[in-house]
């Protein structure tokens, strides 16, 4: 809709991780600097941390478009809520080895194969594991001991753990000091600071085709800032959203009072505000909306996350845009409850 009315080749600030959108921060160049780094000494543990909706994500899915795929196999694993055996079966599962009805020592003989059919015809195994921070300390302790694996003491697995911040508390507890001994470069995603959010919307336009029109006053910018403290997913919603708003009204500059309007909006929709009682809003409504913003922003994580794994597969365009379009669905109809509950506290 509004791409066309401003003049945009794409939406700037779609959902799905695109190399093309990549921003730089001073903390993302770290970090992708870090994972850089991580590949090329092909060994030990890459640790990366951050908030809901700070781009760790986006990283992986950028590192990805890097990747040598002659010298390199990669996988990513999305489900970590598991014990120490049920990770060995996903991980073995992730690079398509065959897995349904083996004990442990059978999966590990399998991946040790594997690992060791690959060193021989000089390719790297990379696994990249999100969500780090569902593990419980004994399945990290597995991936701890896959790395083990060493032909001529070249190590055979090297690892990227993604999680969000819990994650360090984790990796401190001392049973943890052998992984830690591991991990050879570690980097922490902050939110975006002011500066950083105007160049990262401005960055994103650029992408796209924009040309200053429409026009993004100053104090526009502080307000995206203050209600998306400057995390990167929240402000892609928050400027979709603005850029649709402007498409309906007809604008051609964006100022304050519209960031208003559009976040006015936009949090009625999470949750009905107008049912009060003496005049004086639910104490539960604030303590919901909290809630239903944490659980969108996972949802919208889930969502990253299986795109970026799509990015993997061997043949991506059998049936990818299918299962894109199954998982919107799904987590659209769990946002919609989501959204029924928050309206049943509030009545």
């Amino acid at each position: 809709m509004y791409t066309n009315y401003y003049g945009f080749s794409a939406k700037p600030f779609q959902l799905s991780p695109d190399p093309r959108f990549f921003f730089g921060s001073s903390v993302h160049k770290r970090a992708l600097a870090y994972l850089r780094y991580g590949l090329s000494q092909a060994e030990g543990f890459i640790v990366i941390t951050g908030g809901i909706g700070t781009g760790k994500t986006t990283l992986v899915r950028n590192l990805f478009n890097e990747l040598d795929t002659k010298s390199v196999v990669a996988a990513q694993l999305v489900t970590t809520q598991l014990e120490a055996e049920d990770l060995l079966r996903m991980v073995v599962a992730a690079f398509g080895l065959p897995h349904e009805g083996l004990n442990k020592a059978a999966l590990i003989k399998r991946f040790e194969d594997f690992l060791t059919a690959c060193a021989r015809n000089g390719k790297r195994i990379l696994l990249i594991v999100d969500e780090a921070q569902n593990l419980p300390s004994h399945s990290l302790e597995e991936l701890r001991m896959l790395s083990n694996y060493q032909i001529a003491d070249a190590p055979l697995l090297q690892s990227f753990l993604l999680g969000q911040e819990e994650f360090r508390t984790t990796l401190q507890a001392p049973e943890m000091e052998q992984l830690r001994q591991r991990v050879i470069a570690s980097c922490h995603l902050n939110p975006l600071n002011a500066p950083e959010t105007r160049d990262y919307i401005e960055h994103r336009l650029h992408v796209v085709g924009w040309r200053s029109k429409p026009y993004f006053t100053d104090e526009c910018y502080a307000l995206i800032h203050r209600f998306t403290q400057g995390i990167p997913r929240r402000i892609n919603v928050l400027c979709d959203r603005l850029l649709l708003y402007g498409f309906l009204e007809e604008l051609q500059e964006f100022d304050g009072p519209a960031v208003m309007a559009v976040s006015k909006e936009f949090n009625q929709e999470i949750v009905n505000p107008t049912s009060q009682i003496n005049g004086t809003q639910k104490n539960s409504v604030s303590k919901s909306t909290n809630l239903n913003s944490h659980d969108i922003d996972r949802r919208l994580t889930e969502l990253e996350r299986f795109i970026a794994a799509l990015a993997l597969e061997k043949d991506p365009q059998s049936k990818s845009m299918k299962n894109i379009e199954k998982r919107i669905d799904e987590l659209s109809a769990q946002i919609q409850e989501i959204q029924k509950t928050a309206n049943h506290v509030t009545n």
